[in-house]
Parts: structure tokens; sequence; C-alpha cells
């Protein structure tokens, strides 16, 4: 009579469960983004939620929440109510590298999120101001060793995305070049323009006009295909750096305990959204590469990430400032 009470109680649990799916959204969804408006991710987030507001027929709401490296807005995805009215766009900032480069971060990439979809994958750009003596990846390598240490580097910042991405370079190549962090991206193209730091390793997006221009030479693309903005441009792994990728990454996730129909409602629809032409357009636009809304493909990237730059900020000993 218990066990049956319960397999009863469980039933009862599951037909709520599946129509509260039905019946999913009823109202509007918030999309949280850790970054401020007119950040990358912010970006992102904006060019697919139409088109979900438009399937689902409710609105979903871009919500900036930034502050504390993106952990404020990522910590409160975390510890919303699990019933997929409150998202997270995630990126391998606040979700891979962030447990390792900084201390007591609230939540857990695997633990605490349901992977809805990867939005966008696409390379980073290692470029090399035109005064550097190097024309391919094998000519910075063998100029890096015949100049331990003097070479240098800028990133966006101790911590940051293209600061790992960077340092597994080094560590590829076996080569020692000096990191100098800024605050931002942006900063360090300014600094890469003038001659002041040798080289970077960042998104596409923002180094186009400049690699168009021949401001900024560009050596190789970070994935493991050739980037389609520009497919005249090796890619590492082509250069001899065999097995390197680094890559810049969005996705979309709900909190843990999620109910299984709305996630899988959710992803559905994102990846419909993604296989939109007119959407895809618009990320190209912006010098986004678009994928395909795959709910598995993120949370293996995910894992993979934390795997790899774990070993990395412990081997290279990197904390955030």
């Amino acid at each position: 009579m218990k066990f049956r009470c319960i397999f009863v109680l469980v039933g009862l649990i599951w037909q709520a469960t599946g129509f509260a799916a039905q019946d999913y959204p009823n109202k509007p969804v918030r999309v949280l983004v850790a970054t401020p408006a007119r950040s990358t991710p912010d970006m992102v987030a904006r060019l697919v939620t139409p088109g979900l507001s438009t399937l689902f027929g409710q609105q979903f709401l871009v919500d900036n929440r930034s502050g504390a490296n993106g952990m404020l807005g990522t910590e409160l995805a975390a510890k919303a109510t699990p019933d997929g009215y409150t998202l997270v766009m995630g990126t391998p900032s606040t979700l891979t590298i962030m447990r390792y480069v900084h201390k007591d971060v609230p939540y857990d990439a695997l633990r605490d999120f349901s992977p809805i979809g990867l939005i966008s994958v696409g390379p980073y750009l290692l470029v090399a101001h035109p005064s550097v003596a190097a024309r391919t990846v094998g000519e910075l390598i063998a100029l890096a060793k015949t100049q331990p240490g003097k070479l240098t580097y800028g990133s966006g910042g101790n911590g940051s995305t293209n600061h790992l991405a960077m340092e597994l370079f080094k560590s590829f190549a076996r080569v020692d070049i000096r990191h100098v962090p800024y605050k931002g991206d942006l900063p360090a193209i300014t600094d890469v323009l003038g001659g002041h730091v040798n080289m970077s390793m960042l998104p596409i997006g923002p180094l186009l006009p400049y690699v168009k221009t021949d401001r900024l030479r560009v050596l190789a693309v970070t994935s493991v295909k050739r980037a389609s903005q520009l497919p005249q441009v090796p890619t590492l792994d082509e250069s001899g750096l065999k097995g390197f990728e680094a890559i810049v990454w969005f996705g979309m996730l709900a909190p843990a305990r999620t109910p299984k129909p709305i996630v899988a409602r959710l992803a559905e629809g994102l990846q419909k959204v993604m296989r939109q032409r007119e959407v895809r357009a618009q990320f190209q636009d912006q010098s986004i590469e678009p994928a395909d809304g795959n709910p598995a493909e993120l949370e293996q990237l995910i894992r993979r990430e934390i795997e790899t730059y774990g070993k990395l900020a412990k081997s290279a000993h990197i904390k955030a400032e």
C-alpha cells in the first residue's frame, strides 16, 4: 500500500509537470545577461530573444545584471526559481574559467544549471602589430624562442578568456611571451594598434576593420576550422600546433531543477530560432558566428573547458585581479 501511494504521487507530479510545460510560458521570461548593455553577450541575447518571443507568444526580456566580473548576474540565475521564467546567457568567463581564477565563486556550472542550447561559437584571432618580424605562426614561435620574455601580448585582464587562450598558445608553442593585462579588450586592441604591445588574441568582430586595412597582421584563427569571415587565414592546428582550440562561445541555460519538459521546449524553440535565415544573417552581420542551439553540445563544451582551463590556470598560476 505504501509503495502504491508513492507511485501514485510520482505519477501526479509528472502529470502536473507535463501540464505546466504545455502551458509554458504564460508570462514574460527574463533572460539575465551578466554584462552591461552593448557588450557582446548582451548583443547575442538581443539577437535571439525577438525570435523566441515570436515563437512562444510571450516576451523574452533581456535583463542586464553586471557586476563582480559576471558573477552577480550568473548567481542570480543559479538561485532563481527553477520554473523556466528566469534564464541566463552563459559564457566561458562566467561558467568555465571563473571557478579557477576567483575565490569563492557562488555557483557551479555543472551543478546549478541546465543547458538549453549553444547560440554562438567563434574563434579568436592571433594578431600582431605590423612591426613584428613574423608573418606566420612558425615565424612568430621562432622569434619568441630567440627572445624569451621580450615579446609582449595584451589581454582583457588577468583571468580573462583571451588571457587563458594566449596562455594555452604559449603552452602549446613552448614559448615565453610576457603578459600585459588591460581592463577590457578595447584598451588591449588600442595598444596593439599603437605598437605598445606586440600581439594579442581577441574575438574577430572588433578586429576585422583593422585586419582588412592592414593595421594589424592576422597570423591564425584559434578554432579547429577556418573562420567563414576570413577563410584565407589558417588555423593554429594547421600552423603546426596540432589539437589547439580556443573559442568564444555563448549559450543559454536555465537554473538546475527546472522541469525537464520546460527545458526541452526551450531547447527545441531555441534550435528553431537559430535555424532561421534572417537570424543567422543578423549574427553574421555583427561578425558573430551562429551555432545551432544544441543543448548536448553546450554541456560537452562546458565540461571540456572546465578540464582544459582548470589545468592551465593551475600550471600558469593564473588569478584574476
